[in-house]
């Protein structure tokens, strides 16, 4: 099977620049050649000269009606490459995204500017969602960290994929990301009470610190969830949660081991106080945020409702 690497982002965000870089690294030096799918044309140019150093051949797509499965087999067949790369146009629906036989996704990557982010995000959402579904890794250039809220930035994205990595570059390299000081809560409290915007900030933070928080114990509002009525020896309590628009939502939670799940019934609102450990979990299949509840409370629906929207 070919390896396929996808770079999705709208005009300008550094698709171009980056694979550039890319090609020209020796780790990407490897036996065979590459076929390059451009799928639109940016500022950046691929020179002929890079091209050939590197054993890349270049085709242009300029509509998505030639993306089509038929038309990736006859490339195939005609380049022979022994990899493929496809630089994404962003305003293609990627729902529409095929694959030639015997090629398989090695790798997606977004890249996005931070100048135009929160525009996208606001007008062009679900375009913008489709690319980030996927992509194991998020790069954000022209970063400035004192005119732009990235750690909201980075929750917009983790909102929509929890498993991306996020990168934010100025123009000296890696930008730092949220510190213990940015969050919605106090960390150094017995109890870290978690309100409605502190519950999303925490869901998703954990995920990338997750040594924050170990053995620190929390407090937070959600429903209750009963994953497997086979296996009482746990269930989940967390929120629905607007990760994209209003027809895209999801449950937003971790796995309580509780003694007394039977005694829980689905969808009750509930206070729950836990520690927090870090365990291999089945439903995970790895290592993750486990919450060994010391207490669980009748509570009220929050006043904000029963779903956070996390596209603010």
């Amino acid at each position: 099977m070919k390896p396929v690497y996808v770079i999705n982002g709208f005009l300008e965000s550094g698709k171009t620049e980056f694979l550039l870089y890319t090609l020209d690294q020796p780790y990407f030096a490897i036996k065979g050649g590459t076929l390059l799918i451009l799928c639109e044309e940016g500022e950046k140019e691929y020179s002929e000269k890079i091209l050939k150093s590197t054993g890349t051949t270049l085709v242009k797509l300029d509509d998505i009606a030639e993306f089509t499965k038929e038309h990736l087999e006859e490339l195939d067949k005609k380049y022979k490459p022994e990899r493929i790369i496809i630089e994404w146009n962003g305003m293609w629906d990627f729902r529409q995204f095929v694959m030639a036989k015997g090629w398989r996704m090695e790798q997606q990557i977004t890249t996005i500017c931070a100048e135009t982010f929160s525009v996208f995000f606001t007008n062009m959402r679900s375009l913008l969602a489709e690319q980030i579904r996927n992509s194991e890794l998020m790069i954000f250039n022209r970063c400035d960290p004192n005119t732009m809220d990235l750690n909201k930035y980075k929750r917009n994205i983790k909102a929509v994929n929890q498993r991306a990595d996020v990168v934010f570059e100025d123009e000296n390299g890696e930008v730092d990301q949220i510190m213990e000081d940015d969050l919605p809560y106090d960390m150094k409290a017995p109890v870290i009470e978690l309100d409605d915007n502190g519950y999303a900030v925490w869901f998703l933070d954990i995920m990338d610190n997750m040594k924050r928080y170990e053995g620190k114990t929390i407090s937070y509002i959600g429903q209750v969830m009963i994953p497997n009525r086979r296996d009482l020896s746990y269930c989940c309590v967390g929120r629905k949660a607007m990760t994209c628009c209003s027809q895209d939502i999801s449950f937003l939670a971790y796995a309580c081991v509780y003694d007394k799940v039977k005694d829980l019934k689905e969808k009750d609102w509930v206070k729950v106080t836990a520690v927090v450990k870090n365990e291999f979990w089945k439903d995970y299949n790895e290592e993750g945020p486990v919450l060994h509840v010391k207490s669980i409370e009748p509570a009220k629906m929050p006043a904000g409702g029963d779903t956070l929207d996390l596209t603010k």
